[in-house]
């Protein structure tokens, strides 16, 4: 439980500082993306070592949906300890991970209050995607979206080689 705590409270730092060194340089809005791109850079390189420990015992998977699986329940749960809610996808390499309480959006507020800040917290966990399906021979674009808090949906979309 302790160990929930610390990761929420480091994300929120780690985002505050992010964005509070771009605004002491004094960069203006359309800078701001950059806060966004280095999270999500730093989420990457996170997700790429934690899917690395989390599958090293694991038999390689048969397909893409069984990856998507996988992250949903095994890579999701030893980040948030819960499993994505919901998982859909058309076949053509577009899924959708819903998250009815995701854990990092849980902390600033039910309902409408803070849905403008939401994208700057979900950044990291963009990348955090990312970087595991990537190690997982998927390359994927995935963003997030968030209409009521604390749920989110995040939308991988597989990258065809």
């Amino acid at each position: 439980m302790a160990d929930d705590s610390l990761f929420e409270f480091l994300h929120m730092e780690i985002v505050s500082h992010v964005y509070k060194e771009h605004e002491s340089r004094g960069d203006n809005d359309k800078e701001r993306g950059t806060c966004v791109s280095l999270l999500e850079l730093m989420g990457f390189r996170v997700g790429q070592g934690l899917i690395e420990r989390f599958t090293k015992d694991t038999p390689s998977f048969k397909d893409e949906l069984d990856v998507m699986k996988f992250v949903c329940k095994d890579f999701w749960t030893n980040i948030f300890r819960k499993q994505i809610d919901n998982l859909r996808t058309n076949h053509q390499g577009t899924y959708v991970l819903q998250d009815n309480r995701f854990t990092l959006l849980t902390p600033l507020s039910s309902g409408k209050q803070y849905l403008e800040e939401a994208p700057k917290y979900l950044a990291f966990s963009c990348g955090l995607l990312r970087g595991a399906l990537s190690n997982l021979g998927l390359e994927s674009v995935v963003t997030a979206e968030v209409s009521l808090m604390p749920a989110c949906k995040f939308q991988v979309v597989v990258q065809k080689i």
